[in-house]
């Protein structure tokens, strides 16, 4: 099992574009109405949104390969690119998308842990993320890498709005 990583540019909008709908829609539909789905795609996902993205220099996203395939990507983000206001010392993971797959692969961890050491290479004090309150299995990942729930905040998917818990790791 061979995995690379890739640092994605404006060329990589499309692929971003495609692994975003299709992950996201698999992780989420079941629980969701097809009607907010697709209206979170076309806001979320739309290719003018991922080279806005893209182009924010605050905002990094990484390709991961598995044997040579792309699998899924990292976005992180500083600074005022950060989705809730933090201060300087940290770093937010954004997104962790693996196509489903690659899922159970140890790639989720291997995101994260590039995400630490973008992190630790930044003097950043701490990292956090923001995951859906019936992402169950995410929350568990995250608790068992160290990550603690310190708040909540809004998260809207078409017109409902839905709680997001707020997770931190400090870092050593």
């Amino acid at each position: 099992m061979t995995v690379n990583l890739k640092k994605c540019t404006l060329e990589d909008s499309r692929t971003l574009q495609e692994i975003s709908c299709e992950t996201f829609n698999e992780t989420f539909k079941h629980q969701n109405s097809p009607e907010n789905i697709n209206a979170y795609l076309e806001r979320a996902f739309s290719l003018k949104q991922i080279e806005k993205e893209l182009s924010n220099i605050f905002s990094q996203f990484f390709f991961v390969y598995l044997n040579n395939e792309v699998a899924g990507y990292l976005k992180v983000n500083t600074n005022d690119a950060q989705s809730e206001k933090m201060d300087d010392k940290s770093l937010e993971i954004e997104r962790i998308y693996i196509k489903s797959k690659f899922q159970k692969q140890g790639l989720g961890k291997y995101l994260l842990n590039k995400a630490m050491e973008i992190a630790k290479g930044r003097n950043k004090k701490e990292i956090w993320l923001g995951v859906w309150e019936k992402n169950e299995n995410a929350i568990a990942f995250y608790n068992k890498m160290g990550f603690v729930q310190t708040g909540v905040h809004s998260f809207y998917l078409g017109d409902e709005e839905q709680r997001d818990f707020i997770m931190t790791k400090t870092l050593m």
